[in-house]
């Protein structure tokens, strides 16, 4: 169940205060968990189906399986699905042998079959005017998205989710028009179309330093690319059933990732855009 945040927002944390800020010029965005909570619950579709594939028919009565898979998940937030389904491929070979495993693009399928039936109410809500699309978002994302793009900074999206769902889904937010950077993501069963090479690509094509680029995003995978690049990273530790407020897991993890600052929601989007363009810069 989505709901509206009911608090005061919790304090924006500056974990790198030697980050250089006032120089951004492009800025990547991962999708779900970030922007969107139309997906909300998604880990709860892919940790039961990798307990069961894993598990087959001896089940997995001390819990073992759930915790191995429990850990990758929250490691691997943020990867494109077939990589996720790579690793299930080698944890159902290393606990039941090779000749047990699908194929990942065939655990890609069952995935998607399960969490499509997940999330088709809240797209058809949307889509039909039921639902504020307002609702299937981080609190303040639109307005933070709006505040960038009339700073002159080119925005981009980049997840692990297939690029076709991305762009049918961003524009059912009404978020689509502000991305004209572009709309990344997975395509079919390829591995190459990751966040890093989004990342290097937006770099290299620009002639930017690491400084000049936003990296803003709810998963490890993210944060840790755009570190790697120089980047100023946001890791957002959303709540994402109530749409904003902080998830202290979601904290944790984007901590130990390297994030520069670390926001639950967007509703505090003046404080955090002072802080990404100090004044006079």
């Amino acid at each position: 169940m989505i709901g509206l945040v009911g608090m005061a927002h919790d304090p924006i944390e500056l974990l790198n205060r030697s980050t250089e800020m006032g120089r951004l010029r492009h800025a990547l965005l991962d999708f779900d968990g970030t922007l969107s909570v139309l997906r909300e619950g998604w880990e709860r579709v892919m940790t039961p189906l990798m307990v069961e594939m894993i598990a087959g028919d001896a089940g997995d009565p001390e819990g073992r399986i759930r915790r191995e898979v429990e850990r990758y998940v929250d490691e691997s937030t943020g990867l494109q699905t077939i990589l996720q389904m790579d690793w299930l491929v080698q944890a159902v070979s290393r606990h039941r042998g090779a000749s047990k495993a699908l194929s990942a693009e065939q655990y890609k399928a069952l995935y998607n079959q399960r969490l499509l039936r997940h999330i088709h109410e809240r797209l058809a809500g949307i889509e039909s005017g039921r639902t504020p699309r307002e609702e299937m978002m981080i609190a303040g994302a639109e307005a933070f998205l709006q505040a960038l793009a009339e700073r002159g900074v080119t925005l981009y999206v980049a997840s692990g989710t297939d690029v076709e769902d991305v762009r049918h889904e961003a524009a059912a937010l009404g978020l689509a028009r502000y991305f004209g950077g572009g709309i990344f993501g997975a395509v079919g069963a390829s591995r190459a179309c990751s966040k890093a090479a989004v990342i290097r690509d937006i770099l290299d094509t620009h002639g930017l330093d690491g400084p000049e680029l936003l990296v803003v995003g709810d998963g490890p995978v993210e944060i840790r690319e755009g570190k790697a690049r120089g980047a100023v990273t946001v890791g957002v530790a959303s709540d994402e059933a109530r749409r904003g407020g902080l998830n202290p897991r979601k904290r944790e993890r984007l901590v130990a990732a390297g994030a520069d600052l670390i926001v639950p929601d967007f509703t505090a989007g003046e404080e955090l855009l002072a802080l990404l363009f100090p004044t006079g810069k």
